[in-house]
């Protein structure tokens, strides 16, 4: 595949306006004229721009898009979208048509305001035609703002959505070039995308989840996420104000193992919450990109293996670049203050004393624990079998390395790390690396320690070997 040309923000915007086979409307809200301005900079701007609005008078816009409860949301947005774009075609459809591929391009913002230090973060979308008198496709994302300025943010926001509209004409048969291309002309550190869906009859052969994938693959976002339904969902609404109750794994396989570590989580959970959070926790199986590699690289078939198995047991998944626990409980503490409890087994325990996961800190293993903890945080331990001594290691009688055990013993005298028991102690006898030898060899012996609803991706596991 030929290496993807890199254009600038100026050029993205002619080249657009000199195509005379696009044109649509803008409207922004939020934080500015941005993303038409830039059309405007361009010359010919009137071979794209049919209209641009920004509706900031909140009874202005409940007047043009329908009011809503809140402005900065995907439903005021999708409303934006169909709005504008259902206006266009009805004006200009009999005229322009025919030759014609029509697009709306809305945003709904919240930018840095006066004395202000609140989240800052938007909604963008384009709806547009992928060929002229065909129906409209979607392509929706989430961003989070990380300027520290207004001024800054609405360049970045301007710059976000040329790209965008030009990804979806010129990127959209690539997933990755569509991702990457986002960051055209700033880079990184200025915004997180982490949230991107494709809709409509055009996409039907888009599977989301890739996004997601895509989106922390290429490093425009720490973490993306998508629901027991493979809808893709941005974390600031999903986890907002909710406790958080999570298994770190690969999950190749998902095994009966992994559901009773949730089982029997949820009881010590309980005791460190109220039923009031309780009723309104989450539940997630987190995979770090560590744990999908395969000699460097991503299998997605693998990948969405795994993942249909989960959804098929019911579970949220949470796609993230954090090896490191401190890392991955810092990411959850940004979008809620309530309890967060992260399960792991004593094997996993063991790692967080190892040096390779706090070489980038200067206060090392220390540092690395005073991260995880810094917040409402718990490690829920469930045991493990050594097969050697034939010894139940629970968290009672684990050891740590001998000049950490003193800082073990205050971890659990004061409730940080917390035990788990066992469901069924005869699943201890089998871990995922094991369970993938046996679908490796064939037969069925590996049914028995995954869950029915997981045996049909094992079995097309199986077929595509």
């Amino acid at each position: 595949m030929a290496e993807r040309k890199i254009l600038n923000i100026y050029e993205k915007a002619l080249a657009l306006n000199l195509d005379e086979s696009k044109y649509g409307v803008f409207a922004e809200i939020g934080a500015g004229q941005e993303t038409a301005n830039w059309f405007f900079r361009a010359s010919a701007s009137a071979g794209t721009v049919a209209k641009s609005i920004s509706a900031y008078d909140m009874t202005m816009s409940n007047a043009l898009y329908g009011k809503g409860s809140r402005y900065v949301s995907q439903e005021r947005l999708h409303s934006m979208l169909k709005y504008e774009y259902d206006l266009l075609d009805e004006r200009l459809g009999p005229k322009r048509g025919a030759d014609t591929s029509f697009f709306s391009f809305c945003n709904t913002v919240r930018a840095r305001g006066y004395q202000d230090t609140a989240e800052c973060h938007g909604w963008l979308g384009v709806r547009f035609q992928l060929k002229p008198k065909t129906e409209p496709c979607e392509i929706v994302l989430h961003l989070r703002l990380l300027d520290e300025t207004n001024q800054d943010q609405m360049d970045a926001l301007g710059r976000v959505g040329v790209n965008m509209i030009h990804a979806a004409f010129n990127y959209r048969e690539s997933l990755k070039d569509f991702v990457e291309s986002l960051a055209d002309g700033f880079g990184h550190g200025r915004v997180e995308v982490d949230m991107l869906r494709f809709s409509g009859e055009g996409f039907r052969y888009v599977d989301n989840r890739l996004c997601a994938l895509q989106l922390v693959q290429s490093g425009l976002t720490d973490a993306a996420m998508f629901g027991k339904d493979g809808e893709v969902v941005p974390a600031a609404d999903t986890l907002y104000k909710r406790s958080i109750l999570l298994l770190r794994g690969s999950f190749k396989p998902v095994l009966k193992l992994h559901l009773d570590m949730i089982n029997q989580s949820r009881t010590e959970f309980s005791k460190i919450t109220t039923k009031e959070q309780q009723e309104r926790a989450i539940e997630i199986c987190e995979i770090s990109m560590n744990n999908l590699l395969r000699d460097g690289e991503v299998d997605y078939g693998d990948f969405l293996d795994r993942a249909d198995a989960l959804q098929a047991l019911g579970q949220t998944v949470l796609i993230s670049r954090s090896a490191e626990f401190h890392r991955i409980a810092t990411y959850l503490s940004r979008y809620t203050a309530e309890p967060i409890a992260i399960i792991l087994s004593i094997g996993l325990l063991n790692e967080l004393f190892k040096t390779k996961w706090s070489e980038n800190l200067a206060g090392g293993i220390l540092e690395s624990f005073g991260r995880l903890f810094k917040k409402r945080v718990s490690l829920l331990v469930y045991p493990w079998h050594n097969t050697r001594s034939l010894e139940l290691v629970t968290v009672e009688n684990f050891r740590a390395p001998e000049n950490w055990q003193y800082f073990y013993k205050h971890l659990l005298q004061n409730e940080r790390i917390r035990p788990v028991g066992v469901g069924d102690p005869s699943l201890l006898a089998m871990t995922s690396r094991k369970t993938m030898k046996l679908i490796e060899a064939g037969g069925s012996e590996w049914e028995q320690w995954v869950p029915e609803e997981a045996h049909k991706m094992v079995r097309r596991m199986q077929a595509d070997r």
